[in-house]
């Protein structure tokens, strides 16, 4: 997976506690060895994706969520993109950050996000989309 230097970000850690023990897709490795896109999400999944292919990991992530998994997602919050209007056609919870958010870079520098950051919430809501059969134990 091809990403620009400046994806590589590291999630605060106070927002990591949060999602401990959760798969992580795009985990920050500046030259990953597997592509997050490519493969199959676990059942809580969180991701901070590249900025710079945003859209293409929110479809990614709302495909793994038709499957009955959970997905946590910390992206930029821009209302204009087709890949927004999905997230909430998917019904996901959007929770507003606040501030903009500190990230470190890999070599330890700490700076502000130049934009506004959500956390959103793509829940397993105990429906398989692709067979619409209720997923029994999952919740």
């Amino acid at each position: 997976m091809k990403t620009k230097e400046g994806d590589s970000r590291a999630t605060p850690k106070w927002l990591m506690n949060m999602f401990e023990n959760w798969f992580d897709p795009c985990p920050l490795n500046p030259n990953p060895e597997v592509d997050g896109l490519e493969i199959e999400w676990e059942d809580k999944t969180y991701c901070n994706p590249p900025y710079s292919q945003m859209s293409k990991w929110i479809f990614k992530a709302i495909e793994e969520n038709k499957k009955g998994k959970t997905i946590a997602l910390l992206i930029r919050f821009d209302t204009s993109t087709k890949a927004f209007k999905s997230l909430i056609e998917q019904k996901a919870h959007i929770l507003y950050c606040g501030e903009r958010i500190h990230f470190k870079t890999p070599n330890g520098k700490s700076y502000a996000s130049p934009f506004p950051s959500i956390l959103v919430i793509l829940e397993n809501n105990g429906v398989n989309a692709t067979d619409g059969e209720a997923q029994e134990g999952k919740k």
